[in-house]
């Protein structure tokens, strides 16, 4: 299956990571072949870029390392050893902190982030399993899940001390704060449904279940400010949801156990980790279906483009 590339999509190479592999399939948005893989450190899963845009830090779980990536050429630039179990990772929107989820030794590491080197400041114990990371707009509270002990906790970043945590429904991973930080929509993998939660008071209070398909798991901003993607793995779907109404407004094909997701740059394909294909998928959601896939290496998770819709 194959398509014509057009000037919508990347001009840069797609990075997609093989967690069995321990290694980056890089893929080239022209020709929609995988040109060469990148070793890596033990279980790639998630992968962010630097906020001077010039690396793509790829988090090492079982590696206990981070691997840094040019986003443009597809070569490495360094490796950072000793950093505690990384399974997820994000920049606080104003550059100054750098976290991880520790997703085998359930705890949230807190790094200074002075663009070179990050500088672990606090270790905070969680729930079971934390799974996915969100910072709020203004830098000031992180969001994660707690997978095995069903969870959401917020955590103070002046402080760097627990604020809150609340009972979720079944196995939650991903999630995704609305613009104006009102709320955060949780992802249920155990589950079929996204769960919204009101965080603007003291407390959390679940408002509402959007009810996807079954395995809802990762988000991607479509690019309009308003609308989120979200892989459901066990379903082999991706739902489409308006956050300000808050419901599914279109539904598209996610072959093989749908995970992690990138956006063309005007927000027509989707580029989709096919998990347990071991491919690349590219899914044109005007069409709504399957126009391209890849293969790559052992169960493909985080993916990334520098050339993309606004995250």
């Amino acid at each position: 299956m194959a398509f014509a590339a057009t000037a919508v999509h990347a001009a840069n190479p797609i990075l997609v990571l093989n967690s069995l592999d321990a290694n980056i399939s890089v893929i080239d948005p022209t020709t929609w072949k995988e040109v060469k893989r990148i070793p890596t450190g033990k279980e790639p899963h998630h992968l962010y870029l630097t906020p001077d845009s010039k690396s793509v830090i790829v988090a090492n779980a079982t590696g206990d390392s981070l691997t840094f990536v040019d986003p443009k050429t597809a070569e490495v630039q360094r490796v950072i050893q000793g950093i505690s179990d990384p399974y997820h990772l994000r920049f606080s929107p104003d550059m100054k902190w750098f976290v991880t989820a520790a997703n085998r030794l359930n705890h949230i590491d807190i790094y200074r982030w002075d663009g070179q080197e990050p500088k672990l400041v606090k270790r905070i114990a969680t729930g079971k399993t934390p799974s996915h990371l969100w910072i709020d707009s203004k830098s000031k509270t992180i969001y994660s899940t707690m997978q095995d002990s069903d969870e959401l906790v917020a955590i103070d970043i002046a402080t760097q001390t627990l604020k809150w945590r609340t009972k979720t429904g079944q196995m939650p991973a991903d999630l995704y704060g609305s613009p104006d930080d009102k709320f955060v929509f949780v992802a249920l993998t155990g589950g079929d449904g996204v769960q919204v939660f009101d965080i603007s008071g003291a407390e959390p209070q679940l408002v509402k279940t959007i009810k996807t398909d079954k395995g809802a798991h990762a988000f991607r901003a479509t690019g309009d400010g308003r609308h989120l993607f979200v892989s459901n793995r066990v379903a082999n779907t991706i739902s489409k949801l308006d956050m300000v109404n808050q419901a599914v407004v279109d539904r598209y094909p996610g072959p093989s156990g749908p995970d992690c997701m990138d956006v063309s740059p005007d927000g027509r394909y989707i580029y989709l980790s096919s998990r347990w294909a071991g491919k690349m998928s590219v899914i044109d959601t005007v069409e709504r279906k399957v126009v391209n896939q890849v293969k790559v290496g052992k169960s493909p998770h985080g993916i990334w483009v520098l050339d993309h819709a606004p995250r």
